[in-house]
């Protein structure tokens, strides 16, 4: 199972603004940190918003921040709510054209691992996976005495 490229994002955003601790997090700083393309990360963010992970902020000084506390975004929902296709195979789809699937037992073994992988995801949480805040913010060079200052002192 390879999750898309719009849920790493999305993970990615929600961690960045869950550690960033003064003000409002935009979407520039954010395609800037993990140089990500500044739509990609307006497309996540909307979506994020749609579905109430993020509050935005319009206007001048506006910006976005968490829309329910880290606790509350549990990871598994997440995967569910922004992965648009879960087929692992062709055949879990209705349109499936292969010639085995009658007698194939590969769809249910698929089928039961992808329910264990988000039966694994359901345990944890926004919160679990920013456990180590200060060392995420250093890599971010979000901390005053982060990356970000190491590198003018050498």
């Amino acid at each position: 199972m390879r999750l898309t490229q719009f849920t790493d994002y999305s993970l990615r955003v929600l961690m960045y603004v869950a550690v960033k601790e003064d003000g409002l997090a935009t979407i520039s700083e954010i395609s800037e940190k993990y140089a990500i393309s500044r739509n990609h990360v307006m497309k996540v963010v909307y979506q994020l918003g749609q579905l109430g992970y993020l509050n935005t902020v319009r206007g001048k000084g506006g910006g976005i921040r968490l829309g329910r506390p880290p606790e509350d975004i549990n990871l598994g929902r997440l995967v569910r709510k922004t992965e648009p296709d879960m087929r692992i195979v062709e055949c879990f789809g209705t349109d499936g054209s292969c010639r085995l699937s009658p007698a194939c037992g590969l769809k249910g073994i698929l089928a039961s691992a992808l329910r264990s992988f988000l039966e694994t995801l359901d345990r944890y949480t926004l919160a679990d996976i920013i456990r180590n805040e200060r060392e995420l913010r250093r890599l971010l060079t979000l901390d005053p005495g982060g990356a970000a200052a190491q590198s003018t002192h050498k």
